[in-house]
């Protein structure tokens, strides 16, 4: 089974920058996508960054030429690089992976969050 830990998160002044990182262990069939999904208290989870096994890469407006995710060849680990943070980047981080299980059943898996805090 497929786990995820990120870590990486901290306290940073604005401005500052972050790197993100998610280890998987565990093997899946296939990898659909992984991506990076953040939650400020009191909102709703969104979808930060996302890239699918064909290369596609999406990037929430709010990030665009902030934030870079990238993997390792056997994305075994992810990367989420945060530049130029602002206060209302501050939220917690999870990492996700989707794809088929060697069940054939297509899954996500979720890890259990990094916190971002961004000072002004």
């Amino acid at each position: 089974q497929v786990q995820l830990v990120e870590s990486g998160g901290g306290l940073v002044q604005a401005g500052g920058s972050l790197r993100l990182s998610c280890a998987r262990s565990g093997s899946i069939r296939s990898i659909g996508a992984m991506g990076w999904y953040r939650q400020a208290p009191g909102k709703e989870r969104e979808l930060v960054a996302l890239m699918t096994s064909d290369g596609t890469i999406n990037y929430v407006d709010s990030v665009k030429g902030r934030f870079t995710i990238s993997s390792d060849n056997a994305k075994t680990t992810m990367w989420l690089q945060t530049n130029s943070l602002k206060p209302e980047d501050t939220a917690a981080y999870y990492c996700t992976l989707s794809g088929a299980d060697w069940d054939a059943v297509y899954r996500t898996y979720w890890g259990q969050g990094t916190q971002v805090t961004v000072s002004s």
